[in-house]
């Protein structure tokens, strides 16, 4: 019997179907916490707005040592492992935040849940391109748009949970989010492992170079171009933190609408990131996709300005606008870093390279938070300002990025999986 034409077009095969499968249970549990974490700190626990800003941005900050920790492991150790136990320590962390009230041991499980959280971000990334080779770009757009169906899926859930608003049903979305991180860790025992270039060097019969791999951290070019990455992802936290608060101390629409615009994100995605993955299938394409996100980023803060200068009815219209305007700009930018960070990347060092690229997303989910509730806590003409600080940044990277001599734009080598 042939397979089905859906199946042929997911690259990477079984096991990319079933670390599919893995991203949208991911998601499924996250859309029901993080659409509501913040106000879960806010309601339950009952800390001010500077303290959870405080407390986020503590645990991100601690968060950075995770994405490369994993980077350098998964050139040595099996990935499939290394997510088995990231998994798990989420579990756990987020699990003890049900034991306690204390703001020191709230900030203690957030941090140390952190870290395995940024590590999979980073693990998921390699192994997709491990197990789809070039086809990665594409693979990445498929992996997201399932991931935001869970996303949808999750935020729909604590929509519900939030039109009820009591303690028990936070509590709820916390450990329905615990029982996804369990459930991925059986699930993934059942993805093979793609061999690292490592180990594919190890089992050839061609003698490896003898000189190390390149490090990442003597690649100028390459840790500037993760700089500029982690102000650009600030469209993450305004999507996720920021908005939920924006929406509660500044503007007159009601609570309830903030997880309704993390699904309208969501639905979004699920719509155009595949689409729009083809833009950026190449170094050139995905650099050229710097210009139409600069546009976006500025007039996504622009509307976030203009939410919190009228009523009911047109702040409401406002912040739809903005969380379209911010959705479409994530999808690109995430488009174009996919592209972006792999092909500057040494093949033999990939592991390596993109443990620091995650350094950009932890960075920002750090210092992210505390930069944005000073944008809401100085008032709505912060956000033009934030704009023009991140079209400067996008302009930046545009100069920066230059295809490296030799290298072709999708230079992920064929990588040789197993089969359970």
């Amino acid at each position: 019997m042939s397979r089905s034409p859906l199946k042929n077009r997911i690259p990477g095969g079984v096991n990319g179907r079933r670390m599919l499968v893995i991203g949208f249970i991911d998601k499924c549990g996250t859309g029901l916490w993080a659409t509501s974490i913040a106000l879960y700190f806010t309601y339950v626990t009952g800390l001010g707005i500077a303290q959870v800003g405080l407390l986020v941005g503590m645990s991100g900050g601690v968060g950075i040592a995770g994405a490369p920790l994993a980077g350098r492991l998964a050139d040595r150790f099996p990935v499939t492992r290394l997510l088995i136990g990231a998994q798990l320590l989420r579990a756990a962390a987020l699990l003890a935040l049900l034991t306690t009230d204390s703001y020191p041991l709230l900030v203690l499980y957030s941090a140390v849940g952190a870290v395995p959280d940024r590590a999979t971000g980073v693990l998921t990334k390699l192994y997709a391109a491990r197990v789809a080779g070039p086809e990665r770009v594409r693979y990445q757009a498929i992996n997201r748009t399932v991931s935001n169906l869970g996303w949808a899926f999750g935020g729909l859930g604590a929509a519900a949970a939030l039109s009820v608003a009591t303690t028990t049903a936070y509590q709820l979305l916390l450990i329905g989010n615990v029982l996804s991180y369990v459930l991925m860790a059986v699930l993934t025992l059942r993805c093979a492992e793609p061999a690292a270039p490592s180990r594919i060097a190890a089992d050839s019969t061609t003698p490896a170079p003898s000189t190390k791999p390149a490090s990442p951290w003597r690649d100028r070019t390459y840790l500037l171009f993760t700089a500029t990455e982690a102000a650009l992802g600030l469209h993450d936290t305004i999507l996720q933190v920021a908005l939920p608060l924006w929406i509660v101390h500044a503007t007159d629409a009601p609570v309830g609408l903030a997880p309704m615009l993390l699904v309208l994100n969501s639905v979004l995605v699920v719509l155009f990131q595949v689409p729009l993955a083809r833009f950026g299938a190449t170094t050139d394409a995905a650099r050229r996709l710097l210009l139409p996100l600069a546009c976006l980023l500025v007039a996504g803060t622009l509307a976030l300005t203009a939410s919190a200068l009228a009523g009911r009815g047109p702040a409401i219209a406002a912040l739809v606008t903005a969380a379209v305007v911010l959705t479409f700009a994530e999808m690109i930018h995430t488009t174009a870093s996919w592209e972006l960070s792999l092909a500057l990347a040494p093949y033999d060092a990939q592991g390596a390279y993109l443990g620091v690229h995650g350094l950009a997303a932890a960075s920002q989910r750090f210092a992210g938070p505390l930069l944005l509730t000073a944008v809401i806590s100085a008032g709505p003409l912060a956000w033009p300002l934030l704009g023009a600080g991140l079209v400067a940044t996008c302009a930046g990277q545009h100069r920066l990025v230059r295809r490296r001599p030799g290298t072709p734009a999708l230079s992920v080598a064929p990588t040789t999986v197993s089969e359970h």
